[in-house]
């Protein structure tokens, strides 16, 4: 598979599930459908913005309308659904997805961009974890940072894997599926576990 199609496919996979753990989120709070398109829209892209301006690429919903049209398709196709439907942990997995995705593919558009191995492991933690806190933060619940669970590590272990198996010339698409894979697996058993890492002792 060539690698631009990997990349195609890591940002649709990771566009759709955040867009759609936004709108969930929206819909939760009973809020109307522009609500759940804007929550939908601000958790699919905050992260890769903030990228694209660290990184010096041009931003990339404001150079295609397609995430916006995505996010409005995944809104409403979240907004029309019964909340019944939805697990009550759904949202937490659909974050999941999205943040193993879009570490590894924020990673590899540092590095396409020019950026060294590690600011670009840092950029693809930036993609994955800014939108849901973000989403949290407008939804007025805890951010996911705040809540002792291991989320920017699953971010990060995605984001490490792909750029240090790229870096050893591992032929794709292993590089993207193994960082995929390991930050999913992490985050899951987090959400499964209630893994988190040790606290500050406070002394």
């Amino acid at each position: 598979m060539p690698i631009e199609n990997i990349a195609t496919w890591l940002n649709v996979a990771g566009m759709s599930v955040f867009a759609a753990s936004g709108a969930l989120a929206a819909a939760r709070k009973r809020l109307d459908f522009i609500a759940a398109w804007f929550f939908a829209l601000i958790t699919a892209t905050g992260g890769g913005t903030l990228r694209d301006l660290l990184i010096g690429a041009p931003v990339f919903w404001m150079q295609d309308s397609t995430p916006v049209v995505l996010c409005v398709i995944v809104a409403a196709l979240i907004w029309i659904a019964p909340l019944r439907w939805w697990p009550d942990r759904a949202l937490e997995w659909m974050d999941a997805a999205g943040l193993a995705a879009y570490s590894v593919y924020g990673a590899g558009k540092a590095l396409q961009y020019g950026a060294p191995p590690v600011p670009a492991i840092a950029a693809g933690v930036i993609t994955g974890c800014i939108g849901g806190v973000i989403r949290d933060i407008t939804a007025g619940v805890p951010s996911i940072l705040m809540r002792n669970e291991i989320y920017v590590t699953a971010s990060l272990l995605s984001a490490f894997l792909f750029v240090m198996l790229i870096t050893a010339d591992l032929a794709p698409p292993w590089p993207s599926t193994i960082g995929f894979i390991f930050g999913f697996a992490l985050r899951g058993a987090a959400i499964h576990w209630r893994l988190a890492l040790p606290l500050h002792r406070g002394h």
